[in-house]
C-alpha cells in the first residue's frame, strides 16, 4: 500500500540563483568530510597520480611530512563538491574556470575537511540572457581551523526565471 500524495507544496532540493547570492556572504557548507586512506588511495589511482607522497608509506616516512598526505587535488575537489548543494545544484551553467589556487597546508588520512564559499561578485552575462557570471572563493579549513586550500572560481549561473521573465524549463510542471 502506498501513501496519497500529500496535500501540500512538493519542494525540490535546489542550489541559489546567481540573484539569490549574497555578494561578501560566506556560505559554510556543512557537515565536513573526514578523508579516510581509502579515499585518497582510491582518488590518487582513478586519477592516474602515481605520486608516492600519496601511496607509499614507507617512503612517505622518510619525508619532511613523515607520513602519506591527501592528494591536494582530493582536497580541492572536495571543497568545490561540499558547496554544490547549497549554492549550484540545478542553477550551475557552466564552471568557467578557476584562478588562483593555492594549498598552504597538507591533510593527513583521518584528518576532516570543512568547507565555506564566499561570493565576491554577481553580474549579469552580456551574451546570455537570464544568466550570470559569479566570482566565488572556495575555502577548506582542517579540523583545527588551519586553512588547507583556497580557491578562486568563475562560473555561469541561472538568473531566478519567474524574476527575469524566463521562461521555466520546467513550465508545464509548474502549472
Amino acid at each position: 500500500m502506498t501513501d496519497p500524495a500529500p496535500d501540500g507544496p512538493r519542494i525540490i532540493q535546489r542550489g541559489l540563483y546567481a540573484d539569490e547570492l549574497q555578494i561578501g556572504a560566506i556560505y559554510e557548507h556543512r557537515p565536513g568530510r573526514t578523508l579516510t586512506e581509502a579515499d585518497n588511495v582510491l582518488f590518487s589511482t582513478m586519477t592516474m597520480n602515481p605520486q608516492a607522497l600519496h601511496l607509499d608509506a614507507a617512503w612517505s616516512e622518510t619525508t619532511e611530512f613523515g607520513q602519506r598526505l591527501i592528494n591536494s587535488m582530493l582536497t580541492l575537489a572536495t571543497v568545490v563538491g561540499a558547496s554544490v548543494a547549497q549554492l549550484t545544484q540545478g542553477t550551475l551553467v557552466a564552471n568557467l574556470g578557476f584562478g588562483e589556487i593555492s594549498f598552504p597546508r597538507p591533510l593527513h588520512h583521518g584528518d576532516t575537511l570543512y568547507s565555506e564559499t564566499q561570493v565576491r561578485g554577481v553580474r549579469p552575462s552580456n551574451s546570455r540572457p537570464g544568466q550570470a557570471v559569479v566570482s566565488l572563493v572556495h575555502t577548506g579549513r582542517d579540523q583545527h581551523g588551519e586553512v588547507v586550500v583556497r580557491a578562486e572560481r568563475t562560473t555561469l549561473m541561472h538568473l531566478t526565471p519567474a524574476i527575469h521573465g524566463i521562461p521555466s524549463k520546467h513550465a508545464q510542471e509548474d502549472s
